[in-house]
This record gives structure tokens, sequence and C-alpha cells, in this order.
């Protein structure tokens, strides 16, 4: 249990580093994304105002109901919150965003989010 509290405490230490540097405007909101084992989370956040402008997770209908992704890759999973996250972001006139990993490490799930959003439109 000692290794998971450890892992825990780094990982916030990280996002607080990050943090210091990294914050959206109302030009450029903050594109923020989570991973947890079995689900991804991603939402795009004025820092200025404090509230979140656009979400998506792969445990929305849309996701579940979807018969063109599989289920059981993550990554596939991952790429499509990005594009509905991005035509959602489009549709309320976001084009530009300052991505925020969120202290995770810039492979897998993370960069599928991101990637799935710039194909379907937004400039990070």
């Amino acid at each position: 249990m000692g290794s998971l509290d450890f892992r825990k405490k780094a990982r916030i230490k990280r996002k607080k580093r990050i943090r210091k540097n990294l914050f959206g405007t109302d030009q450029r909101p903050r594109l923020s994304v989570f991973r947890s084992s079995k689900h991804i989370y991603a939402q795009i956040i004025d820092d200025i105002c404090g509230y979140t402008l656009v979400a998506a997770s792969s445990v929305e209908k849309d996701v579940k109901e979807n018969s063109e992704i599989n289920k059981d890759n993550k990554i596939a999973v991952a790429n499509f919150v990005g594009k509905i996250l991005a035509d959602r972001a489009i549709e309320k006139g976001v084009k530009k965003v300052v991505f925020d990993r969120n202290g995770f490490l810039y492979h897998g799930r993370i960069k599928a989010v991101s990637d799935g959003a710039r194909k379907a439109g937004l400039e990070f």
C-alpha cells in the first residue's frame, strides 16, 4: 500500500508543478485529460472564469452506443472521445486550446485523445 501512496503523491506534485506554468485564457482554454484504469475523461476549461465549457468521457451514452469502435480497445475509445470533445468545442466556438495532460505521460490513451481532437479540427 505504501508504493501506491508514493505514486499518488508524486502525481499530485507533478500536477501542481505543471499548473504553475500551464493555464487557459479566454482565447485558448485548457483541454484537461484524466484517465482511470477503465475510462477516460476530457474537458475544456476556461481558467479565467473557472468553469467547464465542454466535456466528454467514455462513460457517456454516445460512446457506449457507438458501434463503429471496439469497446475493448481503450485507445480507440480515447480517440473517439477526443473527436466528440472537438466537435462539441467547435460547436461552442472554441478552436484553439492548450493541452493539459494532467501529470500523465504523453502516450497511449492521453495521446489518443489529443490525436482525435486534432483530427476533428482543434488546434493545440
